[in-house]
């Protein structure tokens, strides 16, 4: 199902671009990850253009090393150097320091994470956790949902209230997405 996943996100011309000019964005361990990637299949599905309504281009990556916002903003202008002509928002992240802007941001705590793909598994609806870059794609809850447009809270992101808020804007915009009833009920 990876293989599908990588050509059928591919249909989104953004995305291909994007991972066309993956060595020149020369970011440690990075990642195309979230919306520009299910969003392009939930697209497909609903016979839309697959760039469609696509607010931004998510990359994400990890360097423990440089925790500062500065080193992170010159890595989001670097990156829009070298995808400035497809007229498109991309934001950059640097997932070594989340711990550091997520409370204030969203009041919450959040532990620091290890890696981009442990950043990739904490997305706040599980089908959403995704990432890929050329010839690999990271799906740590695989992809049956994405394609299945099932929606389901992540229970390593107990927020009940940010996950409900998600799901509703999702299905405004895609009304024939399924929400995991059980798993909302339940504390997830």
């Amino acid at each position: 199902m990876e293989t599908t996943f990588l050509e059928d996100v591919t249909a989104n011309q953004a995305n291909r671009a994007i991972l066309s000019r993956w060595q020149r964005l020369e970011l440690p361990n990075p990642w195309l990850v979230a919306g520009c990637l299910f969003q392009t299949i939930w697209n497909v599905k609903s016979s839309r253009q697959a760039g469609e309504n696509i607010k931004d281009y998510d990359i994400f990556y990890f360097d423990a090393g440089d925790l500062t916002k500065e080193s992170e903003e010159q890595a989001q202008r670097h990156v829009d150097s070298v995808l400035m002509d497809l007229g498109i928002t991309v934001e950059v992240a640097n997932q070594a320091r989340v711990h550091l802007w997520y409370p204030d941001f969203f009041g919450q705590p959040y532990t620091p994470l290890s890696s981009a793909e442990e950043g990739i598994k904490r997305f706040l609806v599980k089908e959403t956790c995704v990432g890929v870059r050329p010839r690999e794609c990271h799906a740590p809850y695989g992809l049956a949902g994405v394609y299945a447009g099932t929606l389901t809270a992540n229970p390593m992101v107990p927020q009940t209230d940010l996950f409900v808020r998600k799901v509703a804007s999702y299905r405004q915009r895609w009304p024939w997405l399924s929400v995991n009833e059980r798993e909302v009920e339940h504390g997830a």
